[in-house]
């Protein structure tokens, strides 16, 4: 194993993470068959085969299960060393890592640019992954910062709201709702629903915001994506419950329209989470700080939908669905 490399060790990890070559190559951002050389060369190195394929589905063996845990242990400690020379550093020079919830890679690479405008000498480490992967980087202390909409109750973390988040019903503008105001409940169950996927941050916002009405929508399509999603609604497919943060470019370009629906927006926040047990470095603290004296202001000012002044409650108050009062 003297010859082993971090880099065979990470590659190693994600395919063990996700039992998955394709999607380890996709979070890597390389080829697949560079995935799989990353592999046979650790594999190499360690004289046993640490993966084994049953049909289509890649296991680990023995071998692996125990390679897994020492790779994870080596793979923390050189961020842990990372981390200690970027205390010494500051926040110039310094190495902010950042996970956001998918829907907010639509504005957060401008608060970024905003950050960094400031601190020229800040290198970024962004990623951008669904509710389970965000969990998982948190779990793994693979990040320093999360920027999400439903902090996890199952970690032990520090959550802090720093933005309201809307969530609007949005059509095609030739919909026959388009026209419409104060539109109830009970109209929108007429229509065929587009939904994303069950388990993802905006289906648990769209619970919120119907309650046990959600089972009166006529969803016709579930879809794991917010770009597939708004083309299928563009396309005239159907309605969806969206975050106005993601729809700024349709409703400019005039392919949307937000529908004027009884106690909508449906109000969340946009909260900055990191383990309770984590320190800091003073890049990300000085993000943090950021985001919390300035991130409202500054994304309110991206946004094509303005939306009415959100109620106090919507940064880090009760539930949306428990100020709903349309029938």
């Amino acid at each position: 194993m003297k010859h082993a490399t971090l880099r065979q060790l990470k590659v190693f990890e994600a395919v063990a993470r996700h039992l998955s070559f394709s999607r380890a190559a996709e979070e890597l951002h390389l080829t697949q068959p560079a995935v799989s050389t990353q592999v046979k060369q650790l594999e190499s190195h360690a004289g046993l085969a640490l993966f084994e394929q049953l049909g289509k589905k890649v296991f680990l063996t023995p071998a692996g299960a125990e390679m897994l845990h020492y790779s994870r242990a080596i793979i923390a400690l050189f961020r842990e060393t990372e981390e200690a020379m970027d205390h010494l550093k500051g926040i110039t020079g310094g190495k902010l890592n950042v996970a956001v919830i998918s829907a907010g890679d639509y504005f957060f690479p401008r608060l970024l640019a905003a950050f960094t405008a400031r601190h020229p000498g800040v290198t970024l480490n962004l990623t951008v992954h669904n509710r389970e992967e965000l969990l998982h980087q948190l779990t793994e202390n693979l990040t320093d910062l999360a920027v999400m909409v439903r902090p996890p109750p199952e970690i032990d973390t520090i959550n802090e709201a720093f933005a309201p988040h809307p969530y609007v019903i949005v059509a095609p503008p030739g919909h026959p709702l388009a026209s419409q105001r104060q539109i109830p409940f009970s109209r929108l169950t007429e229509e065929p629903f587009i939904s994303r996927e069950r388990g993802s941050d905006t289906w648990n916002s769209l619970q919120d915001a119907f309650g046990q009405r959600t089972q009166r929508l006529k969803i016709t399509m579930e879809i794991a994506s917010t770009e597939t999603i708004k083309q299928a609604v563009v396309a005239g497919m159907g309605i969806s419950f969206l975050s106005a943060h993601t729809v700024g470019m349709e409703l400019q370009t005039g392919q949307l329209t937000v529908l004027d629906v009884q106690g909508f927006p449906a109000w969340q926040s946009w909260y900055v989470v990191h383990r309770r047990s984590k320190r800091l470095p003073p890049v990300a603290l000085a993000f943090r700080e950021f985001l919390l004296a300035e991130g409202a202001t500054l994304i309110d000012g991206m946004m094509a939908y303005k939306s009415p002044v959100p109620p106090p409650a919507a940064l880090g108050g009760e539930p949306a669905a428990s100020r709903r009062t349309d029938p």
